[in-house]
């Protein structure tokens, strides 16, 4: 080792001591060493002498703590890094990577080169990269990923995507060196940013694409127009026909606080009408993680209101359009929703029932705190446009008017006395068939036995379920542990039950009991002839 230095020396006397511009600088720390810190950071094809030669290193045993190492880039270790789908929100599909097939995205799911990511109607998915940036895929939107990289351990990744369509909001983190890229094509613009706030759209129906800059700054490469670099608070377009210029963003709009309700269900907006907005962007995000959105709808109303958001901190964002699509500043309201009154228990239809009559008839439970219930149906899993939507006293509620043959969807809420609505509890779908029911068909029911179902917990987690006649649950009719979420039974008598479900996790801690929740079982139920499936979903 000592006849190397000595050969190293004459020459490491000649070089410059200036560090290259592609250089990443590391900052030494007390007890390093070239060999660790080749060992560390450099490819394998690149021994610790050339790092030794590049920063003219006379002795490599001694590295004065709080000096600084420059290290090439192209020296330095590279590796795909997949991004991690941390939220979704409706209908997303992916494909992981080009050697799997495309399926429904889940979260946690890990996406790499090659693969894309789609979101459907009132759908949302956030992605992390290896830096802890973040991107949000807004509704009907595609994007690609072309490289995702990280350079070892130096904090430097590269991220290069394409979005073919939609639009995305983005939060990046601040660059930590030479090679840290943040990327993103759309069909007639490249944006790059080093660390900012942002959004992104791909122009669709004649429209342009769009670039809007809400911290820091960013630079667009337009095919046509040339090349921008925005700073906070202005946009650009390419593409469309569009104005070449730098663009102010729209103030943000003035809400109607007196027309506006966000302390419970339905959340009702009003705001002013802006001048040149051609629509509005309404979303709601968590105020925790505001890259996880939970609502998002654009309309050309001066209103809006939202039937359904998860209990928990959130924060609104309303911002005006205009007619190029460019989105203006946000107008922010932080709001709080709690989870009482809890949502019934669904009892018919159940899901994916088939019924054989136009006019089904809805029954759930009626929860602890809730004197009424909010009874939605729809055509769609979005529940963009309802085909009923009515308060009901009672604990059933028989259709409307006749529904055509085909698929529909439900979910039910709960109201206390004071008119504040809890969450909605789970989406059930269900079918209208107009072909005669199968008298040779043996339903669950006519078995004699009923099935309890409820929201999964955590792996490892049991479950203990009670069912009694009272709700103090003095004298349990049932009082049961199981490992499923799921609790099939004899059939019960007719009348009033109360039902109430626990977690129990895998070191013997019981969490608190779920809100108890009060069924009546109609006393046909206590014979099987002509009698349907009954499913009972409950929340925890």
């Amino acid at each position: 080792m000592i006849q190397s230095t000595c050969l190293f020396a004459p020459l490491l006397m000649l070089l410059p001591v200036l560090a290259a511009a592609a250089d990443w600088n590391y900052r030494v720390r007390p007890g390093d060493t070239l060999w660790d810190l080749s060992a560390r950071y450099l490819r394998t094809d690149v021994g610790w002498q050339r790092l030794q030669m590049h920063n003219a290193i006379v002795d490599p045993y001694r590295l004065p703590p709080g000096s600084r190492l420059g290290i090439p880039v192209e020296w330095l270790r590279v590796g795909p890094v997949p991004a991690r789908l941390v939220a979704l929100r409706g209908e997303v599909r992916a494909r992981p990577n080009p050697n799997d097939p495309a399926g429904n995205a889940s979260e946690g799911m890990g996406l790499t080169i090659g693969g894309w990511l789609e979101t459907g109607d009132s759908a949302s998915a956030t992605l992390e990269f290896a830096d802890g940036s973040r991107l949000l895929v807004q509704a009907n939107s595609r994007i690609e990923f072309d490289k995702l990289s990280a350079y070892g351990a130096t904090g430097m990744v590269d991220t290069r995507l394409r979005l073919i369509r939609g639009g995305t909001s983005n939060h990046v983190k601040p660059a930590t060196g030479p090679a840290s890229h943040y990327i993103i094509q759309t069909p007639s613009a490249t944006t790059s940013v080093r660390g900012t706030r942002f959004r992104v759209g791909a122009g669709s129906d004649g429209r342009p694409d769009r670039t809007e800059v809400l911290e820091g700054t960013v630079h667009v490469d337009r095919d046509e127009a040339g090349d921008v670099l925005l700073r906070r608070g202005h946009g650009a377009l390419a593409g469309g026909g569009a104005p070449g210029a730098v663009l102010e963003l729209a103030p943000a709009p003035v809400i109607d606080e007196a027309g506006s309700a966000l302390q419970s269900l339905p959340i009702k907006l009003a705001w002013a009408a802006a001048v040149g907005a051609d629509a509005y962007q309404v979303e709601v995000v968590s105020e925790a993680e505001q890259e996880v959105q939970l609502f998002e709808a654009i309309t050309e109303a001066t209103s809006i209101r939202i039937d359904d958001l998860p209990a928990g901190e959130h924060r609104l964002l309303l911002r005006a359009v205009d007619a190029h699509g460019l989105q203006g500043h946000d107008a922010i309201r932080t709001f709080t929703l709690n989870a009482e009154p809890a949502a019934p228990l669904t009892i018919s239809p159940r899901a994916d029932q088939v019924v054989h009559h136009p006019r089904p008839r809805f029954e759930w439970t009626r929860p602890e705190q809730a004197s009424e219930a909010v009874l939605q149906i729809a055509d769609a899993p979005a529940f963009d446009r309802l085909l009923s939507d009515n308060v009901v006293r009672q604990t059933r509620k028989r259709a409307d008017d006749d529904l055509a043959p085909g698929r529909y969807w439900w979910r039910i809420a709960s109201r206390d006395a004071d008119g504040r609505q809890g969450p909605f509890g789970d989406v059930l779908s269900f079918e209208i068939s107009d072909q005669p029911v199968d008298p040779g068909l043996e339903t669950q029911a006519e078995r004699g036995q009923v099935t309890l179902q409820w929201q999964q917990g955590a792996p490892g987690q049991r479950y203990r379920v009670q069912i009694a006649r009272k709700p103090d649950f003095a004298d349990p009719f049932v009082d049961r542990e199981v490992d499923t979420p799921q609790l099939q039974l004899d059939r019960p008598h007719g009348g009033r039950w109360y039902i109430r479900v626990q977690l129990l996790d895998d070191d013997g801690y019981a969490h608190p009991f779920g809100p108890v929740q009060e069924a009546r079982f109609p006393c046909r139920l206590c014979y099987g002839a002509g009698a349907g499936a009954l499913l009972l979903l409950l929340v925890l």
